[in-house]
């Protein structure tokens, strides 16, 4: 054979091998088995919803379910690329649930696609939401709020352990919403328990319906007679207040939308008289703690919203950090988001200073003061005057709420204030007179500025200045005191 033909022959031979190998791979890579899933594992919401997974395959393929809540859409398809669709209802069981879900193809290749989903650790109490009704809510909350002139508490009653009367108070009659209002009171404040000795169910945070519609009577009583009625989850038992930390936010947010969905189901037709108030004094300290309240204040508005019917438009009223001044101004930089523009309120309470207001006895840290204000400094007593929260620390306190509030076009609360009188106690002024005197200012001089600035004031009264047996006045002086500011 000729060399050079023989060389030609050689290479044209490698040329064909090189060629065959290559196109042997090709085919071997193409034809390679093939499946893929964007997702191997998919968690839900207790509310359900709809997920979709990509699905890639170049063989006919399927998928195995066993959980008769979860639904798929398709479960089988041809190669090429494809969507997985995911559906899953609402979990009311209670527990967490989750299944494991097998996608095969033809070719031989297998995944696993793990779904689960948490559980509302309660039943949803809003089984028959209403559509939005305006009727009767005409009035926005700067507008409830300039028709407000002085509120008072039915303290120490629906709060109390045991039902109404556990702490001594007599069943509030519609004659003694009556008779507040004569006095001068337009919008009376209902500080209520409802997880403490209330719940009929505890497993499923069930409020007993004979006390709602106890509460509810009270409220009626209210409206019926052109008072505004102010209803509140009060401190009961302490399960909000003690947990404002992110370990037991789930829980406490689920009881507290399980709660407001009953509450406001229940009073769902009173008409823009009934304001409802989410907690009482909630303990924030610091910014952490602020995001986990304001969580509970969200939970608040969305359950309430979520009912419909005239609560669709009802103003609602959130709490300041521990409802302190300085708390809220600082750290309360954020409100709830609402569906309802102009419906919402901001609540704080005010006992300043506490050792002329509340204290009833001298500690190792500071003793009472019996004598508050410019000009009711007794020089019998020098001891026990005031030396910090007198009137100029008021127009300090009330100007940030303006400020940072009023003046944006969200109310101010004043859900409790209130200055006793010591002349019945262990501990009694030596200069009584100049004692009472120092009340009467306090009182005119706090409700004065906090009017001024916006805020609505609510006296806190257990039976001490308005007999609740038989309808009395029983302190007039702080009767007078609180009704000459509206006079003038």
């Amino acid at each position: 054979m000729n060399l050079k033909h023989s060389n030609k022959f050689f290479l044209l031979l490698i040329a064909i091998v090189m060629v065959t190998v290559s196109c042997s791979s090709n085919n071997s890579e193409s034809e390679a088995p093939k499946l893929l899933v964007s997702e191997t594992e998919v968690s839900f919401e207790p509310e359900g919803g709809t997920l979709e997974i990509a699905i890639s395959t170049n063989d006919t393929w399927k998928i195995t379910n066993s959980a008769a809540w979860l639904q798929l859409n398709p479960t089988m398809g041809n190669a090429g690329e494809g969507v997985i669709a995911l559906t899953l209802a609402i979990n009311e069981t209670g527990v967490t649930r989750s299944v494991i879900l097998n996608v095969t193809s033809d070719n031989g290749q297998a995944r696993r696609i793990t779904v689960s989903q948490g559980a509302h650790l309660y039943p949803s109490y809003n089984v028959a939401p209403l559509a939005p009704d305006a009727t009767g809510m005409g009035s926005n909350a700067v507008v409830i709020a300039s028709k407000m002139t002085l509120g008072w508490n039915i303290g120490n009653t629906f709060e109390a352990p045991g039902g109404e009367t556990g702490w001594g108070s007599p069943v509030i009659t519609e004659d003694f919403i009556k008779f507040v209002k004569q006095q001068g009171f337009n919008t009376i404040r209902i500080p209520c328990a409802w997880d403490w000795h209330h719940v009929a169910d505890p497993a499923t945070a069930r409020i007993d319906p004979d006390w709602l519609n106890r509460v509810k009577e009270v409220v009626g009583y209210c409206v019926d007679n052109d008072v505004y009625a102010l209803l509140n989850i009060h401190w009961d038992g302490g399960w909000l207040d003690a947990n404002i930390n992110k370990k037991m936010q789930d829980s406490v947010n689920a009881k507290q939308k399980a709660y407001w969905e009953q509450i406001a189901t229940a009073m769902r037709d009173f008409d823009d008289h009934l304001l409802f108030a989410g907690s009482n004094e909630p303990p924030a300290h610091d910014a952490e703690e602020m995001e986990v309240l304001l969580s509970y204040h969200q939970t608040f508005v969305d359950a309430v919203r979520s009912t419909g019917g005239r609560n669709s438009y009802r103003t609602l009223v959130v709490q300041g950090p521990s409802t302190d001044i300085d708390n809220t101004y600082n750290l309360m930089n954020t409100l709830p988001t609402d569906e309802i523009p102009g419906r919402m309120m901001v609540e704080v309470h005010y006992y300043t200073p506490f050792q002329f207001c509340l204290m009833d006895g001298d500690a190792s840290w500071g003793s009472m003061f019996y004598y508050w204000g410019e000009g009711n400094h007794s020089i019998i007593e020098p001891g026990r005057k005031a030396t910090w929260g007198e009137e100029d620390a008021v127009d300090e306190y009330f100007g940030k709420m303006k400020t940072k509030f009023v003046d944006k076009g969200f109310p101010v609360i004043m859900g409790e204030y209130g200055a006793y009188r010591r002349d019945n106690s262990q501990n009694v002024p030596q200069d009584l007179e100049a004692h009472n005197n120092s009340v009467d200012h306090w009182i005119t001089y706090v409700t004065r500025q906090a009017l001024a600035n916006g805020m609505i004031p609510y006296w806190w009264d257990t039976g001490g200045a308005l007999d609740r047996s038989n309808n009395t006045v029983k302190d007039q002086r702080t009767i007078d005191a609180l009704i000459t500011v509206v006079a003038n």
